[in-house]
Order: C-alpha cells, then structure tokens, then sequence
C-alpha cells in the first residue's frame, strides 16, 4: 500500500514538474508583435436599393432563369455551353485542384507510417565512433572494415495539434474550395448570360434585316417609278439619282447588318467551345417580351444570390483561418516519431530477433529566436484579410450599383418603348390615310409606298428599343445572381 502511495506521489510531483517546466519554456517563445484588428465589412443598409427605382413585375431570377423565354434553340445553345465551354473546363479543373489542397494538408495532420528499406554497403572508418568494427579479428566477431548493413521496418509519426494550427489550415484550404465552388456558379452565371446576350442580338439584327428588306422593297419601287418617269420627261433625274442614294443607303445597312449577324456567331462559337461545325443554326424566332423583375429590398438576400460575392466571403474566412494559424505557429509544436523493424550489420542476422530495433522519439520545437519571421507571416496574413475584406465590401457596393443602374435603366426603356409605340401609331394612321387614298384613285402608288417608310423607320427604332430592354434584362438577371442561392 506504501508503494502505491509512493508511487502515485510521483506521478503527481512529476505533473507538477511538468506543468512547471511548460510555465518556464513558454516565456521563451517569441512573441506576438504585430497583430492588428480586422477591418469593418460593409453595413447592412448600405445593401438597398432607392427608393424611386421600380419594375412591373417583383422577385428572384429562377435557377434555369433562361428558360422562362421558352426557345429551344437558347436552351440548347446554353446547356452546350456550360458543357463545354472553355472557361467552365478552367473553373472545373480549379475546384478540382482546390480538393486536392484540401486532401492534401488534412493528410499533413494524420499519423504517417511508411514502409523503410535501406541497404548500405559501407567501409568502417577506424577513428570513427564503429572504429572498433574496422578491425578484421574473426575469433571477436569482427570481418572489418566492409559490411553490408541492413535495415527494413516501419516507420510512424504524428504531429501533435495543440494550439490548432493544423486545423486552421486545413479550414483555410476547406475555405478556398468552398469559394472556387461558388467561382464555379459565378462562371457558370457568366456563360449563360453571355449566350443569352449574343442570342439575341442575333435575333435581334435578324429582325432588323427583315425591316430593311421591307424598306429596300419601297426604294427598288421608287427608283423604278422615278427613272420612268423621266423617261418621259416628266420629272428631272435629280429624283431618280436621291431615290437611288436611298436604296443603297438601305443596302448598305443590310450588308452591315449581315456582318454583325456572322460577329456574332463567331463570337458565340467561341464562347461555347465549338468546332467549326459545331454550333448549330439559328432560326428567327420573334423577340420575347420583356420579364424584367426585381425584388422589392435587397440587404443580406443579394449577398446569398450573388456566387461571386460568396466567393469572396468565403475567401475572407480562409484568411481569417490563415491568421489563426500564424498566431498558433508562435507556440511550440510537438511530434512523435516512431520505428520499429530490424537493423543488422550483417544481412544474414538482419531478422534474428536480437537485431530488432524500436525507436520512439518525442519531439518538441520552441520558436525562441524566429519570432521577427513568425510576426513578418502574421502581418502579412493579417494584411491580405484586410485587403480581401475591403475588396468584399467593394464589391457588394458594386454589385447593388450594378442592380440599381439595370433597374433605373429599364425603368427607362421601358417608359421609352411606351411612347415608340404610340409614335409608331401615329405614323401608321397617316400611312393608312395614304393607302386609303391610293385605293379611291387620289394619289399615287408611289405616294403609298414610301408612305410605308416612315413606318418601317420607326418600328426600327422601336426594336432598337426591345434589343436593349432584352439586354438589359439579362444584365439584371446576372446582377441580382442568375438564380444562384448560398447553402445555408
């Protein structure tokens, strides 16, 4: 009984010893010098939007928000691109090595064993500490100075994670993935909405080609009917000659329009990552009308919709896990490292049991003299946080000024393409009232027709009109995040 309380006596006295050799080494490590306080992230009011700025209709793009206009082909063109495309491949390959970081240094913080197998044909220096062995004394045991010495075993070690610096990194790896998942969505938004913009530009000059062969019908009539008549002496050929300047007027802007059309679908092409070949034909299909929405307060909500702003939110907690680590690596660390196996100077003894080895070899590490490094890393660390917390706050700032400007201007187009509408009536009664008195005998075909000009100028005009309000619907589907909705 005597024995166990001597004992258990010391192993406490030891733990004490312990505890107090731990409070006179840890004033020896270096010190914390330069830390200083985390910037402020952006107020939530600075997130809304004024108060003048209203659409007809309220609320979230969908996930799939292009399939609201119900076009096959731009569904088709979209799903392509976000198959292929090149800069999606880029995203994927990047999410991808982002995991492999993370594998990576969670695999840093786990017990390591490997297998070790070594063979070593040495000759025995006799003033060295084996000088002994370099003899060649055979009734001793000693054939010097050659041997063949083997060794084969396991050997194990493991880092021991007091402080939390390997869970701080392993967090700030994990952080990053996270925010190239989000990148991933950011690129997948940016894609779709590109495809969607150059769709329907597309649509839009085919429309504007139908309009010009329209008027490039009433000009071939007017040069027809003007050189006629001169003919006849009836007119002077000034007339004829402005009638022609008009036609080829017209032509030319076909001639661009057509250009455009074939930009464009280079450019689209390009963007999905066809071949050649590879991207398919593009029927005129009427524009859709517009389905601009936009919710009624933004704050946080924006925030969670926005792939790009969660990116970067993720990419601040990775720092803020990166300065846990810097300050953890001021404490000392401690491993263990382990071998078991066989060691022998002869093979032919290497697996006999006396050539057994086991080492194990606790190890601890004090940053006495490193401490103008370590303090370097953590205001470096501390530095790249604030920088990335203000580039946060930038761009939620720029994120509801790219809602409000898209917002105010379709408020715009929209009150522009009311009034086109009401233009393009009235030019349209005085171009019934030309008609009408064509067919009573009154005036001239001619007079009917490019009666038709004015008309065609202006529903031009008033397609100019829905080309943009399109593309600015599209703009605020990308600003408000595309349908893209943070896990919680």
């Amino acid at each position: 009984m005597k024995a166990r309380t001597g004992v258990r006596d010391w192993r406490w006295r030891r733990g004490l010893l312990c505890v107090a050799w731990m409070a006179s080494v840890m004033p020896g490590c270096a010190l914390i010098h330069h830390d200083g306080k985390p910037y402020t992230e952006i107020a939530p009011e600075q997130i809304n939007l004024a108060n003048d700025i209203h659409l007809a209709r309220d609320g979230w793009p969908a996930a799939r928000w292009w399939t609201r206009y119900q076009d096959a082909q731009l569904d088709a063109l979209i799903d392509q691109a976000l198959s292929n495309a090149p800069t999606m491949v880029i995203a994927r390959t990047r999410v991808a090595q982002a995991k492999s970081d993370v594998e990576l240094v969670r695999t840093g913080s786990s017990l390591q064993v490997v297998a070790l197998a070594m063979l070593d044909r040495e000759h025995v220096s006799a003033n060295g500490f084996l000088g002994p062995f370099a003899m060649n004394e055979p009734a001793l045991g000693l054939d010097g100075p050659w041997y063949t010495e083997g060794i084969v075993g396991l050997g194990a070690s493991l880092n021991v994670d007091i402080w939390g610096k390997q869970r701080a990194q392993i967090a700030a790896s994990l952080g990053v993935s996270n925010a190239r998942l989000a990148e991933t969505s950011a690129v997948e938004l940016e894609v779709s909405t590109d495809v969607a913009q150059l769709y329907y530009g597309i649509q839009t000059a085919y429309q504007l080609i139908a309009l010009l062969n329209e008027s490039h019908e009433v000009a071939v009539f007017a040069v027809q009917a003007h050189e006629a008549r001169a003919a006849r002496g009836l007119e002077a050929r000034t007339l004829v000659e402005e009638a022609r300047a008009q036609q080829l007027g017209i032509e030319r802007q076909i001639v661009s329009t057509e250009g455009q059309v074939k930009q464009l679908r280079e450019s689209m092409r390009a963007l999905v990552g066809a071949g050649p070949d590879g991207l398919p034909a593009i029927e005129p299909v009427a524009l859709p009308r517009s389905q601009a929405a936009l919710p009624a307060t933004l704050s946080f909500e924006l925030l969670a919709r926005r792939p790009d702003l969660q990116a970067m939110r993720w990419y601040v907690e990775s720092s803020f896990d990166r300065i846990d680590a810097a300050k953890a690596a001021f404490y000392p660390s401690f491993d263990i490292k382990a071998f078991f196996g066989f060691n022998a100077l002869h093979l032919a003894d290497l697996f006999t049991h006396a050539s057994q080895q086991i080492n194990l070899i606790p190890g601890l590490y004090l940053p006495i003299f490193d401490g103008g490094r370590l303090n370097a890393n953590l205001s470096g660390a501390r530095e790249g946080s604030n920088l990335l917390i203000e580039q946060y706050n930038q761009a939620v700032l720029n994120a509801v000024r790219d809602v409000a400007q898209t917002g105010s201007r379709l408020q715009a187009l929209d009150a522009e393409a009311e009034l086109q509408k009401q233009r393009v009536e009235s030019v349209a009664f005085a171009r019934d009232s030309v008609e009408a008195h064509y067919r009573r005998g009154l005036t001239s075909q001619l007079a009917a027709l490019e009666a038709r000009q004015p008309v065609i100028a202006e529903r031009v005009a008033l397609l100019t009109l829905d080309g943009q309000m399109l593309g600015q619907e599209i703009a605020l589907t990308k600003a408000l995040g595309g349908g893209y909705r943070a896990e919680r």
